[in-house]
């Protein structure tokens, strides 16, 4: 029945999530959750939520959320009318892409990234050039100091996990006063600079969080954008011309008391931080090596068993990574989520018997 497509749907490829897989007992390490719970204080924030005034629209404007997520980062001098919320940081984007980087000049963004950006550019129409990162896949500043419509890459890098210094930061922004750059910061918060000290000195910047990593949120859908006003007003006028009522009440409840329970956040995120940093050095006793990682996860290869064989016997042992057959300087590479200290030892453990047989 696709006679009744409109033109633009067979033109898109839409972006291809990691799998959720039905079966129990797998090792799930193949999309970024966060391996803990969320904080105790957000079940009990959403029991009190199951109640009566659930028949009543939420708040349009998330204005307690707003207020609570700019407290959170007030050491940068963060107001709430500079943030802007939204269902995840991917329907955020989104917004972004249509209000702030449809222009006559190309979006900028890594060859190698986070692969729903090409997917919006494609919905809203967005020309677009991706900018190689060099041999240690690391990205050039130097690079997008070139005329463009606008500039968006993830800090740190997906999926790789390269962090970028917020000095090369700066320097981009010096350089590039025209267009707006966007520092997508989903897994900022897990050893990688945050360049929200910068917002209040570039107009152009503007930073995006989601609640789904370092919260454990990703149930809940909850994601955010820091900015000048201006930036924040162009979302706004996008949101309320397609949805005025995003965040429901669940997820507002939700969000706010995750983001109040700051030692929560800080113990968690310092949990998985040390596993990953244990993990790295058990891949390496293995044979691996790992690129430099600021996020939850690893992007590792082995030097001598391609990544699709491994991805594939890791399975038949109930252990899920995540594999990308392209572009093919990455196809022999595995991302790995970091889970618990439990989980990482099953997964080493299963690697060498893979290693061993392979021998």
């Amino acid at each position: 029945m696709s006679q009744f497509w409109s033109d633009i749907v067979h033109k898109l490829t839409p972006y291809t999530p990691g799998e959720q897989p039905k079966l129990a007992n797998l090792v799930k390490l193949n999309t970024n959750e966060n391996p803990y719970g969320p904080s105790p204080k957000v079940i009990t924030a959403l029991k009190a939520e199951a109640a009566d005034t659930l028949r009543l629209y939420p708040d349009p404007n998330s204005d307690m959320l707003k207020s609570v997520i700019a407290k959170t980062h007030s050491a940068y001098g963060i107001h709430s009318n500079q943030v802007f919320v939204g269902n995840g940081s991917d329907e955020v984007l989104a917004h972004v892409f249509q209000a702030l980087l449809k222009h006559d000049l190309p979006l900028l963004f890594p060859d190698i990234s986070y692969s729903f950006y090409p997917v919006y550019c494609g919905l809203y129409d967005i020309e677009f050039q991706t900018v190689a990162l060099n041999s240690q896949f690391e990205i050039q500043i130097d690079d997008y100091v070139v005329p463009n419509g606008g500039i968006i890459f993830p800090n740190p890098n997906a999926p790789t996990g390269v962090p970028l210094p917020l000095v090369d930061i700066e320097r981009l922004l010096k350089a590039n006063t025209q267009s707006v750059v966007v520092i997508d910061e989903a897994y900022v918060d897990f050893g990688t600079e945050s360049a929200l000290g910068l917002i209040n000195t570039y107009p152009n910047l503007l930073v995006s969080h989601t609640l789904s990593k370092a919260r454990s949120l990703a149930g809940l859908r909850v994601g955010y954008t820091i900015g000048h006003p201006d930036l924040i007003e162009a979302l706004m006028r996008v949101k309320d011309s397609f949805n005025s009522y995003p965040i429901d009440r669940f997820a507002s409840a939700g969000a706010i008391a995750a983001m109040q329970d700051i030692d929560y956040f800080y113990e968690t995120c310092n949990k998985v931080i040390a596993t990953r940093e244990l993990l790295v050095r058990d891949l390496i006793d293995l044979g691996f090596s790992a690129l430099p990682s600021g996020a939850n996860f690893i992007f590792a290869k082995h030097s001598k068993q391609k990544g699709e064989v491994l991805t594939a016997q890791l399975r038949k042992q109930g252990i899920i990574v995540r594999h990308f057959k392209k572009p093919e300087r990455i196809s022999d590479y595995l991302r790995i989520t970091i889970g618990t200290n439990e989980e990482s030892a099953l997964l080493v453990d299963a690697l060498h018997r893979i290693l061993i047989k392979s021998i």
